[in-house]
């Protein structure tokens, strides 16, 4: 990818991240565990656990990916190898903690990612606040995903294609 490519998905990745930051943190600031497990039963104290487990980590490797980009381009000379692996670690952390939680509260259902309708399942039936929280933020998690699809798979074997070639 180009230099030019490769610092506007830097900031367009980084614009993007800031809202769902912001809007993660401020439902883990604003409800904690008793608030959101109205039923108290082990199960679903089991869920809401689980659930602000994996928020609080999606938040924590969001911010690190925001802060990482925004070092990429405050940087007088643009390091495009510091860029990618940045873009990379987004994908990788940030965008595979929202997709596939630890402890599996809700999924994305595959059969109804590009129907319109929400593709996101919860495997108990959360109070509204916690519903809303992962439908507002899985629009940008989305987006986020298809721009930075390359560092999936691609950016890793372009890196050994130029290792080889540098060594041969």
């Amino acid at each position: 990818m180009s230099a030019a490519n490769v610092q506007k998905t830097c900031e367009s990745t980084r614009e993007k991240l800031k809202p769902a930051i912001d809007r993660i943190e401020k439902f883990l600031n604003e409800n904690a565990l008793p608030e959101l497990d109205q039923n108290q039963t082990e199960e679903s104290s089991a869920f809401y656990k689980g659930f602000l487990s994996d928020l609080r980590h999606l938040l924590v490797f969001s911010e690190v990916s925001y802060e990482k980009l925004g070092v990429v381009l405050r940087r007088a000379n643009f390091d495009v190898d510091f860029a990618e692996k940045a873009l990379y670690n987004t994908y990788h952390q940030s965008i595979n903690s929202f997709f596939y939680p630890k402890n599996e509260c809700y999924s994305e259902d595959g059969r109804y990612a590009y129907t319109g309708q929400d593709a996101i399942r919860f495997r108990d039936k959360p109070i509204r606040a916690v519903r809303d929280v992962i439908l507002e933020i899985s629009k940008t998690y989305e987006e986020l995903r298809d721009d930075l699809a390359f560092y999936e798979s691609d950016y890793l074997t372009q890196r050994r294609m130029q290792n080889q070639r540098n060594h041969a």
